[in-house]
């Protein structure tokens, strides 16, 4: 089970979590977030990490060469792209190298939208490491608090399509419960575990990891 933190903004508090066992966190580029991380502490973030827990760059329709720079910048192997960047931008990470999680917003109407954005990532050649799917909000790009649709992603999510990161309104009282009705690949949370935006509790942040990695075993056996 991979496990990101997202939204990180302080040093010290990723030195903190980073000790609590998650895969990775997530660094926040996009300047309308209230989880923006600026371009100093997120060099500061990265420098606190163990090898053990990746960083991973969040990019909400910004340019290629602006996440290019960025991850050259801070040594990023993995972007993370949650907003309505088009495949040729894909692309051209990909050509430089980075690794790619597609984000996808799903409601109840079903995963149309999602099954034919993988299908053109699929006609241009272009590998995802995973695919994210959050809660679609109208006007917003993630981090809302709002849960995704479990079920229809635990009945519908083909076998085939890229591993499965399961994000939108996860707590520590839910994740076990998400993980064992939707058996993603992964789960992702931000708001879920903060004191306040881009804060996090670490107590909570605790809880959260302990209920997930468990919920994986128990899954897993």
């Amino acid at each position: 089970m991979w496990l990101k933190i997202c939204g990180v903004t302080r040093p010290e508090l990723a030195r903190q979590i980073a000790a609590l066992g998650p895969d990775a966190i997530g660094l926040n580029f996009y300047s309308h977030s209230v989880r923006c991380v600026d371009r100093q502490s997120a060099e500061q973030i990265v420098r606190e990490l163990p090898e053990r827990v990746e960083p991973v760059g969040v990019f909400v329709n910004h340019s290629a060469t602006e996440v290019i720079g960025i991850a050259a910048s801070l040594g990023l192997r993995t972007v993370q792209l949650h907003g309505d960047e088009p495949v040729s931008v894909a692309r051209t990470l990909t050509d430089a190298g980075l690794q790619i999680i597609r984000a996808f917003r799903v409601d109840e109407s079903g995963l149309a939208d999602v099954k034919q954005q993988l299908a053109d990532y699929t006609t241009t050649g272009v590998p995802l490491r995973a695919c994210l799917v959050d809660a679609r909000v109208a006007g917003q790009y993630g981090g809302t608090g709002e849960r995704a649709p479990w079920d229809l992603l635990r009945k519908e999510w083909p076998k085939d399509w890229p591993p499965l990161v399961l994000a939108g309104g996860l707590t520590a009282e839910n994740v076990a419960t998400a993980i064992e009705q939707v058996r993603p690949w992964g789960v992702d949370t931000a708001s879920g575990v903060e004191a306040s935006p881009g804060v996090q509790d670490l107590a909570v942040v605790a809880s959260y990891i302990t209920a997930a990695r468990r919920a994986a075993t128990r899954q897993s056996g």
